[in-house]
């Protein structure tokens, strides 16, 4: 048969089923990882947005411009960088957008107060009270379970592919077992590895 699967056959044929080759069933798994690896960079950019006490460009990665007619990522129009813990220096590429930088950093409710001096943006990081950190600290966790659920889709996915093959006789009841097994397995890696993204960028929010 020229298809992805062996026939194969016990002493009993009337017990005839399909087995996949490995080969063909590794992406599968390999597919899964990757959506749970997009779901965890997900929310490590996330994460990155959120203030903590020191000043860090990406916390300024979800500001948008309005520039050339549209709205554009900040980092598209300007550079950022952190002279010392307590400041950021904005430098727009065009002059003219200048003012149009100032007001989107001021607006995008970061608890940020930018001044130009009509060449550069200098943003104060001033420290975050208790009352903000906890705000911030409850916001990583909203984030962190949306990139559970995301994690739980990918497993979704997973076995509804693995179901599929089933289905199609491309592959046999054990190894539909042991595939969902897997699937499972990286649910829980996955999962753990934003739990510990989840701990470290809470820790550094509620440093002093």
């Amino acid at each position: 048969m020229a298809r992805g699967w062996e026939r194969w056959s016990p002493s009993d044929v009337s017990l005839r089923e399909y087995r996949f080759r490995e080969e063909d069933v590794l992406p599968v798994i390999d597919d899964t990882r990757d959506r749970m690896e997009n779901a965890l960079a997900a929310v490590r950019r996330e994460f990155a947005t959120v203030r903590t006490g020191k000043a860090v460009p990406a916390i300024l990665d979800s500001v948008r411009v309005s520039a050339y007619g549209g709205q554009m990522p900040l980092n598209q129009v300007a550079t950022v960088s952190a002279p010392d813990p307590t400041l950021l220096v904005v430098q727009p590429f065009d002059p003219s957008l200048l003012s149009e930088v100032e007001k989107a950093i001021l607006t995008a409710n970061l608890g940020l107060n930018p001044s130009n001096d009509g060449s550069i943006i200098r943003v104060p990081v001033p420290p975050l009270s208790e009352e903000r950190r906890r705000q911030y600290v409850r916001l990583l966790h909203r984030m962190a379970e949306e990139g559970r659920i995301s994690v739980r889709h990918a497993r979704q996915a997973g076995n509804d592919e693995v179901k599929q093959r089933l289905k199609a006789h491309e592959t046999g009841e054990d190894e539909a077992h042991r595939l969902m097994a897997e699937v499972q397995k990286l649910t829980e890696e996955f999962g753990g590895r934003i739990d510990t993204a989840l701990a470290e960028k809470e820790k550094e929010v509620m440093a002093i």
